[in-house]
């Protein structure tokens, strides 16, 4: 993560410091999918709403092996990566803004096609001595996604089984090795449609969003939160005015299709 965040950081100077031309902060979504656009990429800035459940699971394992963490722990760590994910998030916008944006380059739906355009694109527009550093951060992108989801999925499937079904056991393992397989079989089947996929998967995430807030919020007043953890008056005001803006949203964006 710290090689991530820092070539990251590294590329955005580097095309700022290349880049003359002048930049203007005001919308622009493509012509043919404006709507589908904004919502694909609402889906997954700065994360999926479930990394909630995630972290909240990381936590539970870790208090397994040190010593229970306190809620002031806990929402360090929360805010930690949360935070980090926005800066890279913005990141990653800058770079496709400085680089991407305007270069006429029309890009592949294909995995593979479409890594090599893109680190084509950079050392291109950045010069040769950029590609290392374009590079190392695409790789610690997609090695850190692939880490986290390989080991958050699997853990809260299991946790899923395990209490609709009032079992034990720890399903860890098998569901992993569904994920692994159901990965292998994407990258087999339907390598040239990952473009759509990742569109697909962004928009159904954007979709249950407003599902997943209720149920963090539904949770965190309920009682099996202490009373003295749970959010105060104004950050429960806050937290129903994004609910209602996510199902408002949601609901405009199924009306429009």
């Amino acid at each position: 993560m710290i090689t991530l965040t820092v070539s990251s950081l590294l590329a955005v100077c580097v095309a700022w410091v290349k880049n003359d031309t002048p930049h203007f902060f005001s919308q622009v979504f493509p012509e043919s999918s404006g709507l589908l656009f904004l919502i694909a990429f609402l889906g997954w800035m700065p994360a999926p709403l479930d990394i909630s459940i995630w972290h909240s699971i990381w936590t539970l394992e870790k208090n397994k092996s040190q010593q229970n963490s306190s809620l002031k722990d806990s929402l360090f760590d929360f805010n930690v990566g949360y935070i980090a994910t926005i800066i890279l998030a913005l990141c990653f916008l800058g770079l496709g803004a400085l680089v991407m944006y305007g270069s006429g380059t029309e890009f592949s739906s294909k995995g593979g096609v479409f890594a090599q355009q893109l680190i084509t694109l950079y050392t291109t527009n950045l010069g040769q001595a950029a590609y290392g550093i374009i590079g190392i951060a695409a790789f610690t992108t997609m090695l850190s996604t692939t880490l986290t989801t390989l080991d958050a999925s699997p853990r809260a499937m299991s946790k899923t089984v395990q209490l609709l079904f009032q079992k034990e056991k720890n399903y860890y393992l098998q569901w992993m090795l569904i994920l692994t397989l159901g990965t292998a079989g994407i990258f087999v089947f339907l390598m040239s449609e990952m473009g759509q996929l990742v569109q697909i998967a962004t928009v159904l995430s954007f979709i249950t969003t407003p599902l997943y807030a209720f149920l963090n919020y539904r949770l965190v007043i309920s009682k099996a939160m202490p009373k003295e953890y749970q959010p105060k008056t104004g950050l429960r005001l806050l937290s129903v005015l994004g609910l209602l803006f996510l199902s408002g949203f949601t609901v405009f964006y199924l009306l429009s299709l």
